[in-house]
């Protein structure tokens, strides 16, 4: 068996006198540069889905941190998505609370449910996990339609959430301020999931996930760090949620069906697993490729989106991140001559 080697050992890690590492910086500068200038460019339409696409983001790194670093198959962050948005909308209908300040609200019940689901889902691992969250994502718009709390929830008519106008007398749209305070919260988001995977708890779930008996002779707590992962990563699809109920500005039972929970899997699929940055491919595939697929056949659109699911796993079964990491890590091989291979990079 060949030897591992990491990318540092094969690659140069300087261009132009500036190291990649800062190389990388001046890109995701540019990128979020980018990204606050898009709802000036383009139409209102555009910018509605491209909030969904921020917001999906967030709900696919929350979903890898528990199935990509964690190893716990889940099929029913639909349902905390759905307990996010339920809990933005009641606060802000009932109660009259501003959008903003629905958000950590909305974070920390999904917490709460998500930890609290944690407990008996830890006698349980991989298909039969898949299949006790699934049950939960079909259970969840019957609960949603309750009569003992439809008062609350609004029953099978859902609940309409005013559009928050932008503040401090800026002369943008509505739908242009949401999405610019959407990238915020992900912004925000997204520093805390690296920071939390990056460090020692990140290599603690990986531990868990691929070595669990050594990780527990190592002192690692398996059955709390299970727990916790999936609080937090309820946390992260329940403050999407929120933002899901603003931006949609609409939430009803009907709208959190079983799908939804399985094209958040597909996303972490095919942006890819265990990675940050595959976040966003895979929200950016859920969100345009079925509307890509009516359009080219109104007859038969799921069939074409199969084709195109097909066609990405058997192309990058690496996940969209996975290949884009191999390629730039073959054009910065080519470089010095000596392409990696990528059986042997770590």
């Amino acid at each position: 068996m060949s030897e591992a080697v990491t990318t540092d050992e094969v690659l140069p890690t300087r261009y132009a006198g500036v190291s990649v590492r800062a190389w990388k910086c001046i890109g995701l500068a540019a990128l979020l540069a980018g990204a606050v200038a898009l709802p000036f460019l383009v139409s209102s339409y555009r910018v509605f889905q491209f909030n969904l696409v921020l917001i999906y983001a967030i709900v696919l790194l929350g979903l890898n941190i528990l199935t990509g670093y964690n190893g716990q198959i889940s099929l029913g962050h639909g349902a905390f998505y759905a307990i996010g948005a339920y809990a933005a909308a009641i606060l802000m209908e009932h109660f009259g609370w501003p959008y903003w300040a629905t958000l950590p609200v909305a974070g920390v019940v999904c917490f709460v449910f998500g930890f609290l689901f944690g407990l008996p889902a830890l006698r349980l691992r991989g298909h039969y996990l898949a299949l006790a969250t699934f049950a939960l994502a079909v259970a969840m718009p019957q609960i949603l339609k309750y009569k003992h709390i439809e008062q609350w929830t609004g029953g099978v008519q859902g609940i309409v959430i005013i559009k928050p106008d932008a503040p401090f007398g800026l002369k943008i749209t509505p739908d242009q301020w949401l999405y610019l305070f959407t990238l915020a919260i992900l912004v925000v988001m997204f520093a805390i999931g690296w920071n939390l995977l990056r460090g020692r708890v990140g290599r603690a779930l990986v531990a868990i996930r691929d070595h669990p008996v050594a990780a527990e002779a190592l002192g690692v707590h398996s059955a709390l760090y299970k727990t916790l992962t999936f609080g937090v990563s309820a946390l992260f699809t329940g403050v999407a949620g929120a933002l899901g109920a603003i931006v949609v500005q609409f939430v009803a039972p009907d709208s959190f069906t079983p799908g939804l929970s399985i094209n958040f899997l597909i996303g972490i699929v095919i942006g890819g697993v265990a990675s940050i940055s595959g976040a966003f491919y895979g929200a950016l595939f859920i969100q345009f490729v079925p509307n890509f697929a009516d359009e080219i056949s109104k007859a038969a659109p799921w069939a074409i989106y199969g084709v195109f699911l097909l066609a990405f796993v058997y192309l990058m079964p690496t996940g969209v991140a996975g290949f884009v990491r191999l390629a730039w890590m073959r054009m910065r091989g080519l470089r010095t001559g000596r392409i990696p291979d990528p059986n042997r990079v770590q």
